[in-house]
């Protein structure tokens, strides 16, 4: 009608610009996401529905496709002739060790193939020894003044190093006096009898049981001329000895050495700790101590039984490669804040000393394990050791001992800060784990382990020169003032990388 007010009509262009098929925009009070033409058509809600989608799966596609690139790239560079591309196989070059920490190598298996040789008969053994450069004389300290804990002066088996002297033992020199452990009177003697027979022994397989926590598990495996060259030593303490008496056969020899099986009995008299677990360290670290003529020893677990014959252990991770010191990378850990918060959490020591020992390596410049380090790892799995007993192997043993015996008995806490402190001059082979699992078989105690420290939740609990709870011979380190303030020391933050560490 003429006159009366029209509401104006709206048009847009269709693609070819004319004005063909104009229709108003409908009314749609729905808003963006309604059902109208306007949201329907609209370039974002297009990208929303279609796009998004689309981008997720293509994104998949490429991912996908990378990790196959990267998988394929590895397997060929493993095969390259260019030592840059053969070096990403190489498990202990710092390009495969960046790679497993971003998550592109495959995750090992629990055991894996060892690549031994394949006959211990016709291994050949190195002639001579490897000569020493760094430390060419080493010597011990066996004697010093007796120590006043409070009660009674006794002799310490580990001494009574001070912190200047522990400063001083890490500075190498040609010519080195240290402490070692087996001061005089100390504890830890051996037979007589058992002194005699194992200066015959150049090759050595040793094992240890404590507070008769294990029997004897009997090598399987070993080859004849094996059984010629290596003396298998058995260290253990007099309630493991009345212990393995009661539930295997000892035989004796006519010098009346002991023996189970291949194992020959070495019995410690006088227990050098009130620790079993720190008792135990005595014949695994000091093993070139106990063994003195000893040129190669391999260290395995008391509760663990070897499968794998000790010559081709040898050959496999010391004459191969020219090591001259192997130990297995730890499974879950890296850092030793990660290993020590595995222990409080599975209260293997008491947790504020472990806290302490931990302070005072952070505060001494130990950083957590990251990318920027020269090792692939600064935890060991500590239960094989693999070595040749030249003069700096067994510094190194005598400063890891000695930490042991200052700190907590949690030897893998010790094992990298030893590394750090001899700034790169002690070369290890530390090994991939699934093959120190492929070395033997594991098998339980025969009870747990039964130390009253390790449910410690307090400082305040050791408080008083007489607490029971403190150890009497062992861990002074965690009681003698630190020269330095440790107030405002605050460990670094760790994340739980595995349920099972």
């Amino acid at each position: 009608m003429e006159g009366e007010l029209q509401r104006p009509v709206s048009f847009r262009l269709n693609r070819r610009g004319d004005r063909n098929n104009q229709r108003p925009f409908a009314k749609d009070d729905g808003g963006l996401f309604s059902s109208g033409r306007l949201a329907q058509d609209s370039p974002l809600k297009i990208v929303w529905k279609q796009g998004f989608i689309r981008l997720v799966l293509v994104a998949g596609i490429l991912w996908m496709l990378l990790i196959l690139i990267v998988l394929l790239f590895h397997v060929w560079s493993c095969q390259s002739s260019s030592s840059f591309f053969s070096g990403i196989c190489n498990k202990e070059g710092r390009v495969f060790v960046a790679l497993d920490v971003l998550g592109f190598v495959p995750k090992a298996q629990h055991r894996c193939q060892i690549p031994v040789a394949d006959d211990p008969e016709k291994v050949v053994i190195p002639e001579g020894r490897t000569p020493d450069v760094i430390v060419k004389d080493l010597t011990y300290i066996e004697d010093e003044d007796l120590v006043n804990d409070g009660s009674q002066s006794l002799p310490l088996f580990g001494g009574n190093q001070s912190w200047l002297q522990r400063e001083e033992s890490f500075k190498l020199k040609p010519s080195m006096k240290v402490h070692c452990g087996f001061l005089q009177n100390g504890g830890a003697d051996m037979n007589p009898v058992d002194v005699e027979y194992v200066k015959k022994c150049r090759f050595v397989v040793a094992s240890g049981i404590f507070d008769g926590y294990d029997v004897p598990h009997q090598p399987s495996n070993i080859s004849v001329r094996s059984k010629k060259l290596f003396c298998f030593l058995m260290v253990v303490d007099e309630v493991s000895l009345k212990f393995i008496k009661k539930n295997v056969t000892i035989t004796k020899d006519n010098d009346k050495g002991m023996w189970v099986g291949i194992w020959r009995l070495i019995p410690l008299k006088n227990p050098p700790y009130d620790e079993p677990r720190r008792n135990g360290k005595v014949p695994k670290i000091l093993t070139h101590r106990l063994f003195p003529q000893a040129q190669y020893s391999i260290w395995i677990d008391g509760k663990m039984e070897l499968i794998v014959d000790p010559l081709l252990i040898l050959e496999r991770y010391l004459w191969r490669g020219k090591h001259t010191y192997a130990i297995a990378q730890h499974k879950h850990h890296r850092s030793i804040y990660e290993e020590a918060d595995a222990n409080k959490r599975r209260k293997r020591y008491a947790r504020p000393l472990i806290d302490l020992h931990m302070k005072i390596y952070y505060y001494e410049g130990m950083e957590p394990w990251s990318l920027k380090k020269n090792t692939i790892s600064d935890v060991p799995e500590g239960a094989v050791i693999i070595r040749e007993h030249t003069a700096l192997n067994n510094l190194f043993n005598c400063l890891w001992f000695n930490e042991v015996n200052l700190f907590t008995p949690r030897d893998q806490l010790s094992f990298g800060y030893v590394v750090y402190r001899l700034k790169g001059f002690f070369k290890f082979f530390m090994f991939p784990n699934c093959e120190y699992n492929s070395l033997f078989i594991l098998h339980p105690h025969t009870r747990e382990h039964s130390s009253k420290v390790e449910w410690v939740k307090s400082l305040s609990e050791f408080k008083g020169n007489g607490s029971s709870m403190k150890e009497s011979r062992g861990g002074f380190g965690l009681w003698t003032p630190y020269p330095k303030n440790l107030d405002s020391v605050t460990l670094p933050p760790v994340v739980r990388t595995s349920k099972a560490g």
